[in-house]
């Protein structure tokens, strides 16, 4: 019955309207696969002598189990975040002779062979292998060891089955999670309850008494069984019938009249990110990205590269410019043809769109302002970046979306989420991001930094002095690729 099920989901790949659609992000993802495979892989080989050599006086093997734990938890954090639920259309399932239990269990079993189950065989076997054959550890223990370290990493796939079921639709009843995680990491830091040792006691104790494998494998299994019955209790054609009742959001963002003849359009941005999924998390995503300047700007090891303090000084104060600028005009696919065919001014759908990124680029840029902490010379950047994010990198995202002709779905979770990301959206960054950084580096280094500092500030100035004419050129551009993108907004699939 399983190889049935694998001829369905080969038939329902090859026959899938999407298919030959967004071929290059396909091939990228491709890419970008067998690039972390190699990384994974060399690092497997490489990890027992690098442990030799940065911790000279500890067993190699007791350093990965005490720092067990610690990988655990960003595997989990990853696969909340990228990885998605496993799933099979059970409607045509249902009116023919098969046992729902078979399909519940070819859905739990798919999930073993994702490639995130297979990346951490990639470090895991190249390492035992070396303990095994160049150290001469027991053949015995270092498999059993083998079997309880992959045993508990698959204990976090079906556990993220469980956490996303449960909390992906209210992610505000995380917090009390999160806190106590939190908690425990400080005190770990602080050496007052050091949980990485008690973790890392536990499986030496398990590399000493191999035969105690059993216990992950039988966690495993436990929670096999729970997203079994989870998911067998969903089975049914009604049971997605019932609607979830919600409180209507009635606000109206009355504030924004005051801009004029753009209000309507600042009022209806404003409420697609505020009663939506995706566009709201950009929010979430703009402030969490607020505390990226904390890795680069008190490490020595970049004092020394200004010009890549451009590049925080962008992304901080531009995430949410690059998150919600490049898919313009896709948020508003499904009435985009409303606005093409009505006498709505375009040049004020623009103009809206301009005023609120900019005015998300200059609340990020005050809320960077504590990172006067590491120098007057880093606000001055930041203050640099975010005015060169508005004068320049604003209409360039805009023209980008010209070029946009995929549909969103604004209900669909926005991890690991390609829906309406084409060509333009990769093109688009290389520009972003390489010029002011390219412009940034060239005047430093032949004239000094305050230079460079004026000469990206100075950048964007003269972008907002042009921007009526700027304006013009991207309403003729729009206008021009309307028919183009209001028939990719008609195509279904991603």
């Amino acid at each position: 019955m399983f190889n049935k099920f694998i001829w369905l989901e080969w038939k329902s790949f090859l026959r899938s309207a999407s298919l030959g659609k967004s071929l290059g992000l396909k091939i990228l993802m491709a890419f970008l696969a067998l690039y972390f495979s190699a990384m994974f892989f060399f690092l497997g080989i490489a990890m027992f002598p690098m442990l030799k050599e940065i911790y000279p006086d500890k067993n190699p093997l007791k350093v990965v189990n005490s720092f067990f734990l610690v990988y655990l938890m960003f595997e989990l954090l990853f696969r909340f975040l990228l990885q998605t639920l496993p799933v099979v259309d059970i409607k045509p399932l249902m009116v023919i002779p098969i046992k729902k239990t078979k399909v519940v269990n070819f859905v739990l079993v798919k999930s073993l062979f994702s490639f995130y189950n297979f990346l951490p065989l990639l470090l895991l076997v190249p390492f035992g292998l070396f303990c095994i054959l160049k150290e001469d550890y027991p053949v015995g223990n270092m498999i059993g060891w083998m079997i309880a370290i992959y045993a508990t990493i698959l204990c976090v796939n079906y556990l993220n089955f469980i956490i996303k079921k449960r909390f992906t639709e209210n992610l505000k009843a995380l917090i009390p999670v999160i806190i106590v995680g939190l908690v425990l990491a400080l005190l770990d830091y602080l050496d007052i309850f050091q949980i990485t040792d008690y973790v890392g006691k536990v499986f030496n104790y398990l590399y000493n008494h191999p035969f105690l494998a059993i216990a992950p494998v039988v966690i495993l299994l436990l929670l096999y069984l729970w997203n079994f019955k989870n998911l067998s209790g969903k089975f049914y054609l009604d049971a997605g019938l019932k609607g979830k009742t919600k409180t209507v959001n009635t606000k109206e963002f009355g504030w924004t009249k005051r801009f004029g003849s753009i209000a309507p359009f600042l009022q209806q941005d404003l409420k697609l990110i505020w009663r939506n999924k995706r566009p709201k998390t950009t929010i979430y995503l703009s402030l969490i990205i607020l505390g990226y300047g904390m890795i680069f700007y008190p490490n020595d090891a970049y004092q020394d590269m200004p010009a890549f303090f451009v590049f925080v000084g962008i992304f901080m104060t531009g995430i949410f410019m690059i998150n919600f600028g490049q898919f313009v005009p896709s948020w508003d696919a499904l009435y985009y043809p409303m606005i093409m065919a009505q006498n709505i001014p375009l040049r004020q759908y623009l103009a809206s769109k301009m005023m609120l990124i900019t005015f998300s680029i200059g609340v990020l840029a005050i809320l960077t302002t504590p990172y006067i902490y590491f120098g007057w010379n880093i606000l001055l950047l930041n203050i640099a970046c975010a005015i060169y994010n508005i004068g320049v990198n604003v209409p360039m995202l805009l023209f980008a979306g010209s070029f946009n002709k995929k549909a969103i779905d604004l209900d669909k979770s926005p991890f690991m989420n390609y829906q309406g990301t084409g060509a333009s959206q990769w093109l688009v960054s290389l520009p972003l991001l390489t010029l002011p950084i390219f412009f940034f580096w060239l005047m430093n280094k032949f004239v000094n930094y305050e230079s460079a500092i004026a000469l990206i500030a100075g950048l964007g100035l003269i972008g907002l002095i042009l921007r009526s004419t700027i304006l013009t050129f991207l309403v003729q551009q729009y206008r021009k690729r309307k028919y183009v993108t209001i028939e990719g907004f008609k195509q279904k699939g991603d």
